[in-house]
């Protein structure tokens, strides 16, 4: 882990800048170009191993952006991606070869499932994954070729919160490197790299970026990590578009402010909704049902923007009721500005198997919010309604 200079807040802001005073662009310029050009060869191969040779290897846009991410995370460098499945798949490709074997929890995004137990068996890489909070599962499952220990935490989209100093003492006694999906947390609700995580990635299109407007991934880490990641990701090209890092960047200077405001509105919708006759369950971290609460309060500085719930009915009534809301929008996708509604089960989790999603809790009336920086009491209110909605329809069914 890297010491920090200052706080979250203002590393948000000022992450990565030069802070000595200098005539110079206050905003990141963008290097918007495929290509850099040279005054002869000798300075064509010094350039080869900077980010002035080609865009693919590297750009000043990207430099200035990895550089506030590895701030933000307490780590000692960054990468960018063209997404956050970008990130994962190259991150867990370059640290991982034919032979090898990954333990991974249970509960992660659909796509990561699919790519562990589907793609990476065709290149002679197993998976074996384990229930996300026993983790007497994560060391008996450990054997001599295992090489990673993959998690993610909250995780997506039962909001299980997995124990870090745990996890990464497992992966230390066998010699594992550990990987995070932090998207969910955030570097400003969580710091995986404080407990010992080796590498931490971000789909940053979510709440780095903070406004449904960019596709990015990120991954965060040692040194020696980053670097054979940069190989990887040079070689099979998954790199960020320079103007879309620069959005990037700007977005991630509200990205505290954004932050607050959404751990604040997601908590008081998961205690109201953990109070409606119409919700079976709600999943939320800091919610003080939850089963992993203090361990929550203990690693994180808020509970983050998204939280899910099981309405008391059927899985038509999840959808009646996805599709009454008016200021949650019925899209996949979460941690932007707007408040948006999903049904896991055709959206996020879609692409696994019912058997999979079932040992997950995912069931077909569990439906995911993502909670955008709206007044509150809008956004209760919508909720209301379309409640109102489904109990009225549940009404007409039994009388009729």
């Amino acid at each position: 882990m890297k010491g920090h200079r200052f706080r979250p807040e203002t590393e948000a802001v000022r992450g990565g800048d030069h802070l000595e005073k200098r005539n110079a662009a206050l905003a990141q310029p963008i290097y918007q170009t495929s290509t850099f050009q040279v005054t002869d060869s000798d300075e064509q191969l010094r350039a080869t191993s900077t980010d002035m040779f080609y865009t693919r290897y590297g750009n000043p846009t990207h430099t200035a952006v990895e550089r506030a991410l590895a701030e933000l995370e307490g780590t000692d460098a960054a990468l960018l991606f063209a997404s956050g499945m970008c990130a994962i798949t190259t991150t867990v490709l370059a640290v991982v070869k034919t032979g090898d074997h990954i333990v991974a929890q249970r509960d992660v995004y659909g796509g990561v499932t699919k790519f562990l137990s589907a793609w990476l068996v065709q290149r002679g890489i197993e998976t074996t994954f384990v229930d996300t909070t026993e983790y007497d599962q994560h060391a008996r499952a450990i054997r001599p070729n295992t090489r990673l220990l993959y998690l993610e935490s909250p995780t997506n989209p039962t909001l299980r919160v997995v124990d870090l100093a745990k996890t990464v003492a497992i992966a230390r006694d066998h010699d594992l490197i550990t990987l995070i999906d932090s998207t969910f947390a955030t570097p400003i609700n969580q710091r995986p790299a404080e407990f010992g995580v080796d590498i931490v990635v971000h789909s940053g299109t979510k709440y780095l970026a903070g406004h449904t407007d960019l596709i990015c991934g990120a991954a965060c880490g040692r040194r020696d990590l980053i670097d054979r990641i940069r190989e990887t990701r040079t070689t099979l090209g998954g790199v960020m578009d320079p103007h879309a890092a620069f959005l990037l960047r700007r977005g991630m200077k509200t990205l505290a402010l954004r932050v607050a405001r959404q751990n604040q509105t997601a908590l008081q919708i998961a205690e109201h909704l953990a109070h409606h006759r119409k919700v079976r369950a709600v999943n939320y971290p800091f919610l003080e049902a939850h089963p992993q609460r203090a361990l929550a309060l203990k690693q994180m500085t808020g509970g983050g923007g998204v939280l899910s719930f099981e309405i008391d009915g059927t899985g038509e009534d999840a959808r009646r009721l996805s599709e009454s809301l008016h200021l949650f929008s019925l899209a996949p996708s979460l941690g932007g500005v707007e408040s948006l509604v999903s049904i896991p089960v055709l959206t996020s989790h879609a692409m696994i198997s019912p058997e999979h999603r079932q040992k997950m809790g995912v069931s077909e009336q569990l439906i995911r919010l993502s909670v955008g920086i709206e007044n509150a009491d809008d956004l209760l209110a919508d909720l209301d309604q379309a409640l109102a909605v489904v109990t009225r329809s549940q009404q007409q069914v039994a009388v009729g």
